[in-house]
């Protein structure tokens, strides 16, 4: 989709705005994380026996996963508990018809190793956008650790490809260029105590973005039983890892809040009139989840934030300052944290973020271009975005089939009065019903 395509795709969302008459003070009450769900759906269905995953995150993705690795021979239920678990039993790992893949990358990405795995064929393809998503780095390890991929010879590296399955893969080593995304790396890390050989992969390539989610994917391994080494780099950052062939156990989980999703709400804290505050219960102590950063950005923009056992509790001071902040480590974050910057009191700058431009949409020249329509600033450099704050009128905000674009125009619209957000539907590919959330955070329901 194009700036040129505004206002004619799904919808157009009146973004509510803030009632300064009306103080904000709300509890939300968010779904599981999607980045665990998908991690420990795909450890479950290679794992040596039935796994229970609690509180788990039902979205588009983690849909869409469930759906693929019942393709490929796991068995995915409710769990009799009637508590909204999933039961996953493994079966013996089978290829055969085509993955739809949406435009998680989580899905595109995760599970081709498991197909390689798989006796026989399987294709995986998804939504029009999912066909730009880079997967050659992914695709040509597998072929370095034995496995067979069909891609297109005119467009290699992308969707649609097939993974020919030969029921095993051999292993070994591989080097991968995992610059553009981390998922790279956890792709072949889960499955990678299935190889015959185990697995040794090397990062060969620059920064590498989005390193929570790597410690992610080791911790859960290791929850599996799986003792997974990490050698670091001379930047301190993991740059080698070591996956010994073995059993992957079967594990009875709760799956932590998505903290993540978390930003939009916590955002409205920070926008709010004086002492308008958000809670959100179940926030860990400590956790792998790159959205843990918002506790420090929103604190550096001006919000009082409190961690307690309960909940994180985010407090409006009435100012709301800019910052300088490298997000390579939480670029999820960046649409709602650039738009919150674009309704401070003094400049932002965000770097580190380069790889944004391969996620679901380019999401630098989106922001640029969505908050420069409604009248601000916001400027591309090389690896992120200046944000210059200037006074915005109402407009159509596209979102380009991209969540974090429409969360960020909803933060948008809570101060700026006739932002429509177009798609606002798209949320549902990791938060189900962000609209009334959002209604019911602000009272409105």
């Amino acid at each position: 989709m194009t700036r040129a395509d505004a206002g004619t795709g799904p919808g157009l969302w009146p973004a509510p705005v803030l009632d300064p008459s009306a103080p904000l003070d709300a509890t939300v009450v968010l779904p599981g994380s999607k980045s665990l769900t998908n991690r420990y759906l795909v450890l479950a269905a290679l794992a040596d026996g039935p796994s229970v995953l609690r509180a788990p995150l039902r979205s588009r993705d983690t849909l869409l996963m469930a759906a693929g690795l019942r393709q490929l021979g796991a068995t995915i239920d409710d769990a009799p508990s009637g508590d909204g678990s999933w039961l996953v039993t493994p079966g013996p790992l089978r290829g055969g018809g085509t993955v739809d893949c949406g435009l998680a990358g989580t899905v595109m990405r995760f599970l081709p190793p498991v197909a390689a795995l798989a006796g026989g064929d399987t294709t995986f393809d998804g939504d029009p956008r999912a066909r730009e998503r880079p997967m050659a780095p992914v695709l040509a390890a597998l072929r370095d650790l034995g496995a067979r991929v069909d891609d297109d010879p005119a467009r290699p590296g992308l969707m649609p490809f097939t993974v020919r399955g030969a029921g095993s893969l051999r292993g070994g080593r591989a080097h991968i260029d995992a610059s553009a995304s981390s998922q790279f790396v956890s792709a072949l890390l889960l499955a990678g105590a299935r190889f015959e050989q185990g697995l040794v992969l090397e990062h060969v390539g620059g920064v590498l973005p989005s390193t929570p989610h790597l410690a992610m994917t080791v911790e859960l391994l290791r929850d599996c039983g799986i003792e997974v080494a990490v050698e670091e780099g001379v930047d301190g950052a993991p740059r080698t890892w070591v996956v010994p062939p073995g059993r992957v156990g079967a594990v009875d989980v709760e799956v932590e809040p998505d903290l993540s999703n978390a930003a939009p709400f916590l955002a409205a804290a920070a926008l709010a009139p004086e002492g308008g505050r958000v809670r959100v219960p179940g926030w860990p102590e400590r956790t792998t989840q790159a959205g843990d950063a918002l506790r420090d950005l929103l604190d550096q923009m001006g919000a009082d934030v409190e961690l307690t056992r309960e909940a994180l509790t985010v407090t409006s001071t009435g100012e709301l300052f800019g910052v300088e902040a490298d997000l390579h480590d939480a670029g999820e974050l960046a649409p709602v944290v650039v738009a919150l910057a674009a309704l401070a009191e003094t400049p932002s700058h965000f770097s580190g973020i380069a790889h944004l431009r391969g996620h679901e949409t380019d999401r630098l020249a989106a922001l640029a271009t969505e908050i420069g329509a409604l009248g601000g600033d916001v400027q591309e450099t090389a690896d992120g975005l200046v944000v210059r704050p200037r006074p915005l009128h109402g407009g159509v905000f596209a979102t380009y089939a991209d969540h974090r674009m429409a969360t960020a125009g909803a933060v948008l619209g809570l101060r700026v009065p006739g932002v429509r957000v177009e798609d606002v539907g798209t949320t549902g590919k990791t938060l189900p019903d962000f609209p009334g959330l959002w209604s019911t955070m602000l009272g409105r329901t």
